[in-house]
């Protein structure tokens, strides 16, 4: 179950930490993108999906995501992230970053003592962290949903 935080602002859903279970069935045969496997055995489990997104309930957060900034990480216009705070950001990491109060998702560069964002699209630059800006890196993308058909 999802609430929305005005809390947090506008266009942020937070998990609940006692959501009810939702388990669907998965089937442990993976889909060929390839050629089909006629040998293929079909068992079925289930996948709850908070389990496979969600780690910690009380520091996870879903972002929508506007713009096509990082479509080279298959971050697409209309996902909704899931973002944990409790995972420390690291160099190579795609991350939510307030810069100078402006909520935006890259990837973050952090190499010998130069700290980056950078778009996963080679229309936009890589917006480089000079003194006197203020960034707070605030979470790390640790997936996505998608829908295809709505």
């Amino acid at each position: 179950m999802l609430e929305s935080a005005a809390l947090f602002g506008p266009g942020i859903v937070v998990p609940m930490p006692h959501a009810p279970r939702l388990a669907l069935p998965l089937d442990t045969v993976k889909i060929s993108a390839g050629f089909p496997s006629p040998a293929a055995d079909y068992e079925d489990k289930r996948l709850d999906i908070n389990d496979y997104l969600v780690r910690n309930p009380v520091s996870t957060f879903f972002f929508p995501v506007e713009g096509d900034s990082m479509q080279g990480a298959e971050i697409f216009d209309g996902d909704i992230l899931v973002v944990d705070k409790s995972i420390r950001p690291r160099h190579g990491l795609v991350v939510v970053a307030f810069v100078n109060g402006e909520r935006l998702v890259k990837r973050l560069y952090r190499r010998a003592g130069r700290v980056a964002l950078i778009a996963e699209n080679p229309s936009y630059p890589a917006l480089e962290i000079h003194e006197g800006m203020e960034l707070e890196v605030w979470g790390v993308v640790v997936g996505k949903f998608k829908r295809f058909v709505t």
